[in-house]
């Protein structure tokens, strides 16, 4: 697969090829991250395809992490979510695959995605997935004068 080329600086953004490709972009666009402890994202216009029935299913999704070096841009972010339009898989799936792509992307200290299905034949559904991420705050690498 080749990388992607990065998201133009004005203008309308492509349409994402696939969620691998917007994987990779989310990736290359992440910068650097100030001193913050916590980061919400919410993208409340979220598309993806039912793939029993095929048809669309709305919803949002909530992001929370904990920072370690680098941080989410949003327009990447927009661009990944979508990705998702035309993807088939159960709300359940998508909140853990999200969960997977931040940590790859970013390697924060921890994440939260939740999924929030909009009602569709008398149901909404909520997934959450939480994990645990590699990354740490680049003060807390190495040793801090007076501890042991």
């Amino acid at each position: 697969m080749t990388r992607p080329s990065g998201l133009p600086r004005v203008g309308p953004l492509p349409r994402p090829k696939n969620p691998a490709e917007a994987r990779e972009l989310l990736k290359s666009e992440a910068f650097p991250a100030p001193r913050v402890q916590e980061v919400t994202l919410t993208g409340v216009e979220f598309t993806s395809i039912c793939p029993r029935t095929g048809q669309p299913d709305f919803g949002s999704v909530i992001i929370t992490y904990a920072p370690g070096e680098r941080c989410l841009e949003s327009k990447a972010l927009k661009y990944y979510l979508w990705s998702f339009r035309d993807e088939g898989a159960f709300c359940e799936s998508l909140a853990e695959r999200i969960a997977e792509d931040v940590i790859y992307a970013i390697e924060p200290q921890r994440v939260r995605v939740q999924v929030n299905q909009n009602v569709r034949g008398g149901i909404a559904i909520i997934a959450v997935a939480e994990r645990e991420g590699r990354g740490k705050r680049q003060e807390e690498r190495g040793t801090r004068k007076g501890r042991n």
